[in-house]
């Protein structure tokens, strides 16, 4: 981990998305900023917590589960969004640890989480993962079978999903990505769109992001698994 102040990157980005809000003429409490705590201790997220943010993004079940408890003790306003691909055998525990999921982008996964939901009764929202540059290697639905799978999670599987996310490939200029998750949004009513980071954040708001989940630009570097 960096020697970087993770509340004085926490304030340097609320900054840019007021800015970002500013310039294209959106509301800056439309936009949620999902503080990407993924492999850095408890002890680096607490004093973020402390600082008054509550909405952090995890990648690993395992690891989520390891850290978070705890902190939700101490901070019960806490509210914990799932960024990561989630495998269909961890949807019980993804189910009772988050509460939004932003990787939903298979038929097995809506099975898995829609019998998870029915059996414990909590309802975590639910966002599809769309892979826009049709990356082998990246898990997400390819946008031509999204309309397909959007009608089955609803009625194949009675699930409510609330919006789409996106992680543009790495070459590409992101821009055109996000304007294309924005238009299958609205061709469904879905109003939450989960997509920027930390070099592109501004861009994503530009186009109707909802959700930013930024990282690096707050916690700084971190650990190559």
């Amino acid at each position: 981990m960096s020697d970087n102040d993770p509340v004085e990157g926490l304030h340097e980005v609320q900054e840019g998305i007021r800015r970002a809000a500013a310039d294209y003429g959106r509301d800056p409490s439309s936009i949620t900023l999902v503080a990407v705590s993924k492999t850095f201790p408890a002890e680096a997220i607490e004093p973020v917590l402390a600082a008054g943010h509550r909405v952090f993004g995890e990648n690993y079940v395992q690891e989520a589960k390891a850290k978070w408890p705890a902190l939700r003790e101490r901070y019960p306003g806490a509210e914990l969004h799932m960024i990561g691909p989630l495998q269909s055998n961890k949807a019980k525990e993804a189910v009772e640890l988050f509460d939004v999921i932003h990787t939903l982008d298979r038929p097995s996964l809506a099975q898995a989480l829609a019998k998870e939901i029915a059996k414990s009764g909590k309802t975590p929202r639910l966002i599809v993962q769309v892979n826009t540059g049709e990356e082998p290697q990246k898990g997400g639905v390819i946008p031509t079978e999204v309309d397909v799978f959007l009608e089955a999670c609803r009625d194949q599987y009675g699930l409510t999903v609330d919006g789409l996310m996106c992680i543009p490939p790495a070459e590409d200029p992101p821009s055109p990505h996000f304007a294309l998750l924005n238009t299958i949004a609205r061709r469904h009513g879905l109003k939450v769109l989960s997509m920027g980071m930390s070099a592109d954040y501004d861009a994503a708001i530009q186009l109707g992001a909802t959700h930013v989940r930024v990282g690096s630009a707050i916690f700084g570097a971190r650990t190559k698994r």
